[in-house]
């Protein structure tokens, strides 16, 4: 009997596997002689330039300081680290011997040329929203580009998560494939938007929190999300900035990479501002539109006046010599470039009372700003705020507590000094 049940198991568990593989074997698409220079219509090529810039594929495949586009790029998940791959035309290491048809299988299905499935940490279900022209056009871009020789790096995550057939299953639970369907209750305008935002720029991919295997939680779209070490806020109505994200303070940023209402682009988001610079304004704008619908902007608008006022009027606080420990510190250090006075703040003077860093629930952003600065590449050209890593975890702590109590009405940030030191320690990765 024992026997019998034994060898029932066994078939069944020779069944599953048999039939999981079934499920998740692609065929390979046969490679091709790498094009030649010249292959591509310059059109094409500069159409997909700017898809390339809208998508952030620079950020995400290419090492600081390494070649553009030949992959290693780690990045962080909760099941380990993956890297990037090199998508220059190198034939051996990169996607030279890809047709355009594998590279449209790879970016609408996530499944390589050679018929492996890729990990979702690559955003094919936001890619396979973009159209077949725009997908053809980012083609010609990369294969257009200067191959670079550059082997992959193996990834940490481990087994069987490593198991690539097991992604077939990620993708049966949360892969919708298909193109962007226009809402047609909706303007133009806000249709580009969402189309730029919800494929080729793939804005949920940071700003929307994922789920225990890594997927977007589709109940909690742009509700905000841990990436990279920055807290990406939310872009809903539940974002914590003081005023509302209007359309034209969204154009503004992300055509400049700054509002005085609103800040500086920093982190990761510098880098997608640089990235949507080739687009042009009518694009910036529609992606204002969707967003400032998405933050249901119009509906929070009306107590502008009163805000501002409140920020300016808090603006002066620690302007004098006081006896708390943060207010020295602000005075010394921040003072001479945040404080603002009525009628409205400068925009090469962020008002921290108006920033979502200092209002928001996690300190983590302001935090990394203080120890790491704003560099002259980040939001405002030319502008920078120097690093103050210097300052030891309990002088950054009572800073931002100070702070927080004097500019925002918002409750205490708890175990501060602890928090300081904990981003310390992971931005330092000891």
């Amino acid at each position: 009997m024992f026997r019998r049940v034994l060898l029932a198991v066994l078939g069944l568990l020779v069944l599953g596997v048999a039939g999981l593989f079934a499920i998740a074997w692609r065929p390979a698409i046969a490679p091709i002689d790498p094009p030649a220079p010249g292959a591509f219509a310059a059109d094409r090529i500069a159409r997909g330039e700017v898809l390339a810039g809208a998508g952030y594929c620079a950020t995400c495949h290419t090492v600081p300081g390494g070649v553009r586009y030949a992959g290693g790029y780690a990045m962080r998940t909760a099941f380990g680290t993956i890297h990037s791959t090199n998508i220059t035309p190198d034939p051996q290491t990169g996607i030279g011997r890809w047709s355009e048809a594998a590279f449209v299988r790879a970016m609408r299905s996530g499944v390589a040329r050679d018929g492996s499935h890729l990990f979702p940490a690559f955003p094919f279900d936001h890619f396979t929203r973009i159209t077949d022209q725009d997908l053809g056009d980012l083609y010609a871009y990369l294969m257009s580009r200067e191959p670079s020789a550059a082997a992959p790096k193996p990834n940490t995550v481990p087994f069987p998560l490593n198991v690539r057939a097991l992604q077939a299953g990620w993708k049966l639970l949360f892969l919708r494939q298909g193109p962007f369907t226009p809402d047609r209750t909706r303007d133009e305008a806000w249709n580009r938007g969402a189309y730029l935002a919800e494929g080729v720029s793939h804005c949920g991919a940071c700003h929307t929190p994922r789920n225990a295997v890594g997927a977007e939680r589709r109940d909690a779209a742009y509700a905000g999300a841990l990436i990279d070490g920055w807290q990406a806020p939310a872009l809903t109505d539940a974002n914590p900035a003081p005023l509302a994200w209007t359309e034209e303070a969204l154009y503004a940023y992300l055509r400049s990479g700054a509002t005085a209402e609103h800040g500086s682009a920093v982190g990761s988001m510098a880098e997608v501002v640089h990235g949507l610079s080739k687009l042009p304004d009518a694009d910036i704008r529609a992606l204002a539109v969707y967003f400032a619908d998405v933050g249901r902007a119009a509906a929070r608008s009306g107590d502008e006046r009163t805000v501002l006022a409140g920020a300016l009027a808090a603006s002066g606080e620690g302007t004098r010599q006081e006896t708390d420990r943060g207010a020295g510190l602000y005075l010394a250090a921040c003072a001479a470039c945040h404080y603002n006075r009525a009628p409205a703040p400068l925009l090469a003077r962020p008002e921290l009372a108006l920033n979502s860093a200092l209002v928001g629930d996690d300190p983590t952003n302001l935090i990394r700003v203080v120890l790491h600065g704003v560099g002259t590449d980040d939001g405002i050209p030319g502008a920078m705020m120097p690093p103050f890593a210097h300052l030891g975890d309990a002088e950054i702590a009572s800073l931002a507590a100070y702070l927080r109590r004097t500019r925002t009405g918002r409750a205490p940030w708890p175990d501060l000094e602890a928090k300081v030191a904990e981003v310390r320690r992971l931005d330092t990765g000891t």
